[in-house]
């Protein structure tokens, strides 16, 4: 049986003493959890939420990484620079990097093959706009960013990735998917994985949905056959409200 991952993505959002402040406070609240529970926090907070979180069951991950080890990429962070602090994930290919910062399907592709050489895991965002949904193109849409994403990546490597599903019409604006509506778009892209890699694979793999998952929608999403739990926006800048996320099961 799959088990649920809920990462909160906290975007250009708390300074470093907010971030140690919010990881002392939801601490006790999800330390009984049987979910995993990471934060991807901004990098200026990455060092010090990998100390406060120590000996707690909070892991932490980066939301964007540069593909290449090194070299003239000012104001990029390598995926050695992440993983020598002890940084675990890193999301790949947000519709909003996709949208404000050039981020393409050939770049994912590379990051992700960067994040999986030296162990880190990424966390792989796909998802469709309004109008592609509005089309009848959502399927296609997003099939074919994971078939771009995971292009030359062997099987015995897919594994460490997390797939997030997340609509694009639906971050930020309040505005969820049904719950048929996620189910159906991740099983679609479980049949994409199992076209590429098999069954086995394709039962496995965690694939998360995002887009305005709050406390009072969580539950009937992450109980759906096939959502793994979630990639959480605003709600996971609230101690409360993600510790409610993260123990939907209680």
């Amino acid at each position: 049986m799959r088990k649920k991952i809920i990462a909160g993505n906290w975007k250009m959002n708390k300074l470093p003493n907010e971030a140690i402040e919010f990881i002392e406070e939801i601490t006790p609240l999800v330390k009984d959890t049987k979910n995993e529970v990471i934060l991807c926090v901004p990098y200026t907070d990455l060092f010090y939420s990998l100390l406060t979180a120590q000996n707690t069951n909070i892991k932490i991950g980066a939301q964007n990484m540069h593909f290449e080890e090194k070299g003239a990429y000012t104001g990029e962070v390598s995926p050695q620079m992440l993983k020598s602090i002890g940084v675990e994930y890193v999301i790949i290919g947000h519709s909003e990097r996709r949208q404000y910062f050039n981020e393409t399907d050939d770049t994912v592709n590379k990051k992700i093959k960067a994040a999986l050489e030296i162990k880190l895991k990424p966390i792989v965002c796909v998802g469709e706009t309004l109008e592609q949904r509005e089309s009848g193109k959502a399927e296609e849409i997003i099939t074919n960013q994971i078939e771009k994403a995971v292009k030359d990546i062997p099987e015995k490597e897919i594994q460490n990735i997390i797939i997030a599903y997340e609509p694009i019409w639906a971050i930020g604006t309040g505005k969820t998917a049904t719950n048929e509506d996620a189910n159906n778009a991740i099983k679609a892209i479980r049949n994409k994985i199992c076209q590429i890699y098999g069954q086995n694979v394709s039962e496995s793999i965690i694939i998360q949905y995002g887009g305005s998952v709050k406390s009072t929608n969580c539950k009937e999403l992450f109980t759906m056959s096939d959502i793994d739990g979630g990639l959480v926006g605003g709600a996971s800048l609230d101690p409360h409200e993600f510790a409610k996320i993260v123990n939907y099961d209680k």
